[in-house]
């Protein structure tokens, strides 16, 4: 986790950002699902923010809570806080198409919370505050069997609001346990590369993300080991 400016400024990718020409059997167009890439991104950070510090996906170290808080078409794997090379196993649905951020930044308004003081900050504001950082990130890759997935784009989420229970990924940063109440935060953005992969056939599948940040002297690098599953179809 990493904390900037006023608000909330964290970095968190899935070992996960980006670039490459295509693997066209893995990579999701922008367009093709019922959510644009803006909205996922938001419903990303909601689901990562909602979920108690103890079961945490991003703060798992071997793939146990990977399934934690998964729901739908759609599932999201997390990124990590630790900036050394994490490997996980994780079970997936074959009918599951797989959203990931490489590296993303998530920046909240909290007036009188984490060092913010009692001014409102706008969607506007929060951008520009992280819009820099995501400039500066750099070897972003994403491969699935060793093939790399070229579909990793830039997006900036819909602004968004985020609702954290008492224990919440964000306290560590701010000064330890109940630092940062529960409670809806609002407004909220987000600046990361990220992408989309078609589900995944029936088997064992190794999935590689990296990304660095040189200004923060971040580097994230997270191995999935995914053992997509087979589920009853209509």
């Amino acid at each position: 986790m990493k904390y900037a400016l006023r608000g909330f400024c964290t970095r968190v990718g899935v070992g996960l950002g980006l670039i490459m020409s295509l693997c066209a059997t893995h990579a999701e167009s922008a367009s093709s699902g019922k959510e644009s890439l803006s909205e996922l991104t938001a419903q990303w950070w909601q689901w990562a923010t909602s979920i108690p510090t103890t079961v945490n996906p991003l703060a798992d170290t071997n793939g146990a809570n990977c399934m934690v808080g998964q729901r739908g078409s759609v599932w999201f794997l997390a990124g990590s806080f630790s900036t050394s090379a994490v490997a996980r196993t994780c079970s997936v649905p074959d009918t599951a198409a797989l959203f990931l951020p490489v590296v993303n930044f998530i920046n909240i308004n909290t007036p009188n919370v984490c060092g913010q003081n009692s001014d409102n900050l706008s969607a506007d504001t929060l951008r520009s505050q992280i819009a820099p950082i995501l400039d500066g990130a750099t070897n972003l890759s994403v491969t699935v069997d060793s093939q790399p997935v070229a579909a990793l784009r830039r997006v900036k989420s819909i602004v968004f609001d985020v609702t954290l229970p008492l224990d919440n990924i964000f306290n560590a940063g701010c000064g330890g346990p109940g630092t940062v109440p529960a409670g809806i935060y609002s407004p909220a953005v987000d600046d990361g590369f990220y992408v989309l992969l078609r589900p995944l056939e029936v088997g064992n599948h190794t999935l590689h993300i990296h990304g660095e940040i040189p200004s923060l002297t971040f580097v994230q690098d997270i191995t999935y080991k995914l053992i997509v599953v087979e589920v009853p179809h209509k």
